[in-house]
């Protein structure tokens, strides 16, 4: 019998979620092959993080694919549009936020899946989360479960049958908390990773927009101390 580890591609942006599903694959016995987007993101600070991660976690491979998003805008990670800041749990979780990127993650497993399909690898991984407060979408478990459909009916893989894809979502029913306390016991760095939607020219987390105040939260209540500096300290 073969030891040989399968191969599996794990969407990377630099941020804490991804990282800690990367070091869920690869605590899972998989050969990971880290894949990040750079979409035109304006917080791209990500994009180093995503590579300082991936060196750390010593992913088997790193790539980063160019598309631009930015080109179509309606989202404040892409357009002029202000990020929202200081909003309440409440705020946060009445609606879909405009740092909504539209069909991100739709277009993201889609370029995951084609380079799944040429390393011969079955396995998506994707940090996607439906608890905290997040509003989007595309992080629900209909849509993964609707996408990992779609990727066997849509590849020449899926459709002569020598792979059966499958979407991993290891974070999805996870509280922040949650989610940093796995990491944390896999020896997940989090100073190498970015959240914030709005650093300044340094990169330095604002501390105000949701991602800092869900990040900063989540550390709190898992009694751990976050390892990246910001402009404003986040209220717990």
């Amino acid at each position: 019998m073969s030891n040989e580890k399968k191969p599996a591609v794990a969407l990377l942006s630099g941020g804490l979620d991804s990282a800690t599903t990367a070091a869920i694959a690869l605590s899972e016995g998989y050969q990971v092959h880290g894949l990040t987007i750079d979409y035109g993101q304006r917080h791209r600070f990500e994009l180093q993080s995503a590579k300082r991660v991936a060196e750390a976690l010593s992913l088997a491979s790193h790539r980063v694919l160019r598309i631009d998003l930015a080109a179509l805008g309606g989202s404040a990670l892409t357009a002029d549009i202000d990020v929202p800041q200081d909003r309440t749990e409440a705020e946060m979780s009445d609606s879909i936020p405009v740092t909504y990127v539209p069909a991100r993650n739709t277009v993201m497993l889609s370029l995951a899946l084609a380079q799944a399909e040429v390393l011969g690898a079955a396995d998506l991984f994707i940090g996607v989360n439906a608890v905290d407060y997040s509003g989007y979408p595309d992080c629900r478990g209909e849509f993964i479960t609707a996408f990992e459909n779609t990727a066997n009916l849509a590849t020449k893989a899926g459709v002569e049958g020598t792979l059966k894809f499958r979407v991993h979502t290891p974070l999805i029913d996870l509280t922040k908390a949650q989610i940093i306390s796995q990491g944390t016991a896999l020896g997940v760095d989090y100073a190498l990773t970015h959240t914030c939607y709005s650093p300044n020219s340094a990169g330095v987390s604002c501390g105000r927009c949701d991602a800092c105040q869900l990040r900063y939260q989540g550390f709190q209540t898992a009694g751990l101390i976050d390892p990246i500096a910001y402009q404003t300290q986040p209220t717990a």
